[in-house]
């Protein structure tokens, strides 16, 4: 009797706790390859060149440079401020976009300097409509009025 009951732990087949970590661990890999795979193919598009000859990456990369002698420090700390509330890995790719909107904004209206009306509008222009929330509720926290900017909120 004492061979049948050892016999159950040398089974062939696995337990189900094995089994279903094994399925948990597939859908797991699969997902976050899928997500992954997502974000890659978001940023493969941006390289791609438009009809001009540029990549949306190469504009941003034009436009920064080319504004980047009319950034002050204020201007610099208040792209800072807008910025926030973006999490951590993704900030720098963020402000990057939207300095370049900013500089284009800029360098278009012959400014000496970019200012906060060039953030306030380089940050409408840049971000999704879904962003324009934090900005009206961050302008209002800091008491800046934003009426002029309401045309580009739609």
């Amino acid at each position: 009797m004492s061979i049948q009951s050892g016999l159950g732990l040398l089974s062939a087949t696995p337990s189900n706790w094995f089994m279903n970590s094994i399925a948990f661990w597939t859908f797991m890999l699969l997902g976050s390859m899928c997500i992954g795979g997502f974000f890659m193919f978001r940023k493969f598009l941006k390289v791609l060149p438009k009809a001009d000859g540029k990549s949306k990456l190469d504009w941003q990369n034009y436009w920064v440079e080319r504004s980047r002698s009319l950034w002050s420090d204020e201007s610099k700390a208040f792209l800072d401020q807008l910025v926030q509330p973006v999490p951590t890995p993704f900030r720098d790719i963020a402000k990057h976009s939207i300095a370049a909107e900013i500089g284009k904004i800029a360098v278009e209206s012959n400014a000496k300097e970019v200012t906060r009306d060039h953030c306030i509008k380089g940050y409408i222009v840049a971000t999704p409509r879904r962003d324009n929330r934090f900005l009206v509720n961050f302008l209002e926290k800091n008491k800046i009025d934003y009426s002029a900017y309401q045309h580009l909120f739609k």
